[in-house]
């Protein structure tokens, strides 16, 4: 049986009227722009579910927006995010889709355009009480939540990757508390999720990148009350 936090009983700390429409919605944008990196110029919110249908009037698109800017669910800001927006010239769109009947009904692609013309695409889903989702980057399918520090590579199926990135944290006393591998077929394109117990420093990343047949690392980790 779950154990239930105060978290989860009196839910996250937040600017907007819903858990769901607008610290999730939040969350999950601010985690897609760490996904994205760069400098970020455009983004189209493809809104899916519940999402498409009520995005206005529960503040969605503000927290969307919001997000997209680096700000945190309980940010004070949140509520100017469009005119925020307006004045650091990232451009935005909404648009009411269907991604397909076994989407989440809050669920959002984000396409992400940076100053290079760089497109990035996530799919992500705000699953109640301020948690979220991340189910899919540039088409590969994953699954991660945002809540633990998490390393995201990608790189060719090969004997020797998991075991080379998991001695790099053993070497920085980083504990694995979850790690999948998905993959598009033997020695193709795999995609390796780790989440951990501890913040992950980013010079580990550049370790990361410099195994051979690794074509992509990336951190994300969690945010804070305090940011």
């Amino acid at each position: 049986m779950r154990e239930y936090s105060a978290f989860d009983i009196l839910g996250p700390i937040m600017i907007g009227p819903s858990s769901s429409h607008t610290a999730g919605a939040a969350r999950m944008a601010k985690v897609s722009k760490m996904i994205a990196g760069g400098n970020i110029k455009k983004v189209k919110f493809l809104l899916h579910g519940s999402f498409a249908q009520t995005y206005r009037g529960h503040g969605t698109d503000k927290a969307l927006v919001a997000g997209m800017l680096g700000m945190n669910p309980w940010d004070d800001r949140l509520r100017d995010s469009f005119k925020i927006a307006e004045e650091e010239g990232l451009e935005f769109e909404f648009i009411e889709t269907d991604l397909g009947e076994d989407m989440h009904p809050n669920t959002v692609k984000f396409v992400i355009t940076r100053d290079e013309d760089k497109t990035v695409e996530i799919v992500g889903s705000s699953i109640g009480g301020g948690n979220i989702i991340i189910t899919e980057i540039d088409g590969e399918k994953l699954e991660f939540t945002g809540e633990y520090p998490t390393i995201i590579t990608k790189h060719v199926d090969v004997p020797g990757i998991i075991a080379k990135v998991s001695d790099l944290l053993y070497k920085q006393d980083i504990n694995v508390a979850f790690m999948k591998v998905y993959r598009t077929g033997k020695g193709k394109t795999a995609c390796m999720v780790i989440q951990a117990d501890s913040e992950i420093p980013r010079d580990i990343i550049d370790k990361i990148k410099s195994i051979p047949k690794v074509m992509k690392a990336q951190v994300i980790n969690p945010m804070k009350e305090d940011e």
